[in-house]
Parts: C-alpha cells; structure tokens; sequence
C-alpha cells in the first residue's frame, strides 16, 4: 500500500505548516475512503491526520524559528558596543550597576532560547521561558541573602536605591475605628485599588471561588495573629471585613472569575497572520495574541480525595506564606509598600504563579501524563519557602513581644481541624472497607 505524503498538521513534523487558503484540509483515511481499524497501517500518515489548527502555534513562521546562532551573534553584538563605548569605559565612572545589569540580560536571553516550554504557549512560549528566568533569578538573590546578616543586606539595597537603608516609621490603621461614612471614605485610598486587582490576578491563577473566599478570610485571620509583629496588620473590624473582604476582595474575585467563565466558554478559533484578510481583521489578530491559546476550568475537589485534600491544603499555605512574605520583607529592610522593587515582587510572582499553579493541576489530577512535578511550579516553590528562610533568620531579636494567648489557642484549634477532618472523611470510611474485606476474606477461609 502506498503511502501519501504527511499533511502538513502531521504530528511528527518539526514546524507547523499553515495550510494557504487554496489548499484543501486533508480528509481522514486513504483519499477520503475510509480503512478499517483492523487493517489500518499506523505508521502510514493518514493515520495520523490532526485537526487544521495551528498545533504549534505558528502565526507568524518567522517568530517560531530557531534563532540561536543569530541570537547569540546579536547579544554578543550588543555587549561589545555597550562594553567598548566611551561612556562605559570613562575613568572614575561606577561600572558595577552595567556589569549586573549585563549579566542579568545575558541570562535572560539564555533563558529565552534554552529552557524547556511551559504549559503556556501566548504570547510566545519564550516570554513564559523569561518568566522562568526571572524567578530563577530571584531566588539566586535569596539564596544569597539567605547568608548575609539584616545590617548586611539592608546596605547592599542602597546599591538598587540610594534612598533606602532608612528606618521608617511604624504605622497603625487602627487609630479611629469608629464605624462612620467619614472613616470609611478616609480609609478608600489606592491600595484598595491595589486590594482588588490582587484578588483578580488570583482569581485567575486558582480559578475556583470557594478557595479564593477560603483564602480571603485565612488571610485576614492572619493579619489578626500577627499584628503584634507588624503594626501595619492593625486595622479596624470594618476595614478587615467590610472594605477588605466583602468590597475589594469581593469585587476583584468576581470580576477574575467572570474573566474565567468568559475564557472559559469563549470559542477559539486561530488563523495564521497570512490567512486573515483585512486591517482590521489582522490588526485583531494581533491583539487575539496577547489572549489565551485555550482554556482550562480547574476543580480542586479538595474533599473528594485525600491526595486532593492535602494538596489544597498545601496549596492554601503556599499562598498565605507568598501574601505574608512581602510584608514582612519590606519591614526588614525598610521599604515603603509603593517601592518599585515591592511592586516588581508582587508582579512578577502573580507571572509566575499563572504557569505553576496549571502544571500543579496537572501533576495532581493527571499523574499518569505528569509524572514530575513542573519545572514552574518547583521553583515557585522553592523561592516562597527560601522567602521564609530568610524572614526566620532576619527576624530572630526583631520581634520580641510573645504570640499572644487568643491566638495560640485559634492556630491550634484551626490544625486540630485540618487533622480532624481527613482522618473522619477519608480514615474512618476506608477502615471500614479494610475491616469488611478482611471479614469476607475470613469467612470464606472458614467455608
């Protein structure tokens, strides 16, 4: 039987070649006659015939090439234009700041061209390549830092912002808690901004409501117990449950989930730049780009199983620990919360958490496919967890005042729970089947 040539959606092709609008779609079969399963040859290529999409993503060939030696040539272009120009190589002048920013440009471009892909492919699968990079990046700082005493660190951000290194003043947002329209409005200032569009960024990373509601008030509850270290934690009732929770933690959640649901049901249909005629059809292809490729809904069912039980569990202290982090960082080392490096930390973990949350739902609800765990979602969290490390060692004599008695008794009652409940859910029930398998076992050895 003679084979006909792949089409180009064949699987085993290298680079996906978009079919011209004068092309026909390949037909399923051997010239559109159906063949039998049991005598199908599954190494002939109508056996292989794929859907007409774009498998690779390939809109613009040029964009999906690989460009290394040509990458490589240009870095190397561009470090020895900067490197040899008169304005670089003044006498006197700090060369320090360029040499890192060098360096940091120079591993990302490696990042860009050879790591592995993630589960995102839009815009490009090496924009998600740099966003590896990055965090690879930062937790080579925190590794660093990890040795360096608080004195130590807090000079070594002069070299970042001459401005810090300052001790700032402590501030409490629990001075006038009386529950009137003038203290409300005095309290709306631009970090409810900041509240809101927080909560829709983890909106659209957990992608589930009840855990973006679990999360809201677990966080809250922490800002309870630890106030006593942090002043800024202090705030009234109402501005823990009515403008956090229900206002800007609600408004940001549902409008993340709209976002999802809308993702979600939206129809996607991609054509290559070529195939779309128009301006303005090409000009929205162009901005379909920066859009999701597809959409997957996640369902944690976090009280279906032990496994995912554990896993929402861990996942939810994962997420408390990156929002608590921050907070306690820019106390160590004396940043304002508007500080550009605060702000770049937040961003660019909200980028990091889109990929490693989807390869952490993978590797939960599909092991047979996932059978490691992604390379996003290790690092993601390895860099909370070092955050930590360094917040233990830094702190140690900052915070002398005792957990107060109320709230060792919540946090143990709150562990007591998350003990309780899986050993009830899924102990009790799965002992009951072992005793009555075993019973059916004795009774038949009796008989």
């Amino acid at each position: 039987m003679t084979s006909e040539p792949e089409s180009p959606t064949s699987p085993n092709e290298t680079s996906d070649v978009l079919l011209s609008p004068s092309e026909a779609e390949p037909r399923p079969g051997l010239n559109g006659t159906p063949v039998r399963w049991f005598d199908a040859d599954r190494t002939e290529s109508y056996t292989r015939i794929a859907p007409f999409q774009e498998r690779n993503d390939t809109s613009v060939e040029f964009f999906y090439k690989p460009i290394t030696l040509t990458a490589l040539s240009l870095g190397l272009a561009a470090l020895a234009y900067i490197a040899m120009s008169p304005d670089v190589l003044a006498e006197g002048r700090d060369k320090r700041r360029v040499g890192v920013y060098a360096a940091i440009a120079s591993f990302l471009m490696f990042s860009m061209i050879q790591f592995r892909d993630g589960p995102y492919i839009r815009p490009h699968p090496a924009f998600w390549r740099i966003v590896l990079g990055i965090n690879l990046l930062y937790e080579l700082a925190l590794v660093f830092l990890l040795f360096q005493d608080l004195q130590s660190a807090r000079r070594m951000m002069t070299f970042l912002d001459p401005a810090l290194n300052v001790p700032l003043p402590e501030k409490s947002y629990a001075e006038n808690c009386a529950l009137t329209a003038q203290n409300i409005w005095d309290a709306i200032d631009i970090f409810c901004l900041a509240h809101a569009l927080g909560w829709f960024g983890k909106a659209m990373v957990l992608r589930d409501y009840w855990f973006c509601w679990i999360l809201s008030i677990a966080f809250e509850f922490a800002e309870y117990s630890l106030q006593h270290q942090l002043p800024n934690f202090a705030e009234c009732w109402w501005d823990h449950w009515i403008l956090d929770v229900l206002l800007c933690n609600w408004l940001g959640t549902y409008l993340g989930m709209k976002t999802c649901q809308y993702l979600e049901v939206k129809p996607y249909e991609w054509r290559g730049l070529r195939q779309t005629r128009g301006l303005r059809s090409k000009a929205k292809r162009v901005l379909s780009q920066f859009s999701p490729h597809d959409w997957t809904a996640f369902k944690w069912e976090g009280t279906t199983s032990f496994r995912h039980y554990v896993t929402v569990v861990l996942l939810l202290a994962v997420f408390l620990a990156a929002e608590l982090n921050p907070f306690y960082l820019k106390s160590l080392l004396w940043m304002e919360p508007d500080h550009p490096i605060v702000i770049m930390r937040l961003a660019f973990v909200f980028l990091c958490a889109l990929p490693a949350v989807r390869e952490l739902y993978q590797y939960i609800n599909d092991p047979k496919k996932a059978r490691r765990m992604g390379q996003h979602c290790w690092l993601l969290l390895a860099t909370v967890l070092t955050e930590l490390l360094v917040i233990t060692k830094w702190s140690r004599g900052m915070f002398q005042e005792p957990l107060p008695v109320l709230v060792q008794w919540g946090w143990m009652i709150g562990g007591m729970v998350l003990v309780l409940y899986p050993l009830f859910r899924f102990g009790v029930p799965a002992s009951r089947r072992y005793l009555r398998k075993r019973g059916r076992k004795g009774k038949g050895k009796t008989l």
